[in-house]
């Protein structure tokens, strides 16, 4: 399985082009996309969204979160924003649940290589 970021779909449903969008191609053919929730809740908030759309999200796994989670994420923000990096809420919500799941992240946003960095979440594209 592998997690893709809100900056990689919204490339994706765009058209655009770029090694995240080709990631997510390859990872939709191959049935091994998963979502962090907050991805989920991040698309679904777009009130454009198309109902087709919606309805793949929907089917797709979600990487739900285990006991703990939201202490792991608060000492992760900590670890981040103590090197001096940024850690914004949905990211290291998004990072966490990677981490907790042991799956990899396609992204476009270049702010996760803080966590990439710091807590060995693995990025793709």
């Amino acid at each position: 399985m592998i997690a893709v970021d809100s900056s990689s779909w919204i490339a994706y449903l765009a058209g655009a082009s770029g090694p995240d969008v080709a990631a997510v191609e390859d990872a939709l053919a191959e049935r091994q996309v998963c979502l962090p929730p907050v991805v989920l809740t991040e698309l679904l908030s777009d009130p454009k969204l198309p109902r087709a759309v919606a309805e793949l999200l929907a089917e797709l796994p979600l990487l739900d979160p285990s006991a703990g989670y939201w202490e792991r994420a608060g000492r992760l923000r900590s670890r981040v924003l103590a090197a001096r990096r940024k850690a914004r809420l949905a990211d290291v919500l998004i990072a966490q649940s990677c981490l907790d799941h042991r799956v990899a992240l396609i992204t476009r946003d270049r702010d996760f290589r803080h966590f990439a960095r710091l807590a060995r979440l693995k990025l793709t594209a």
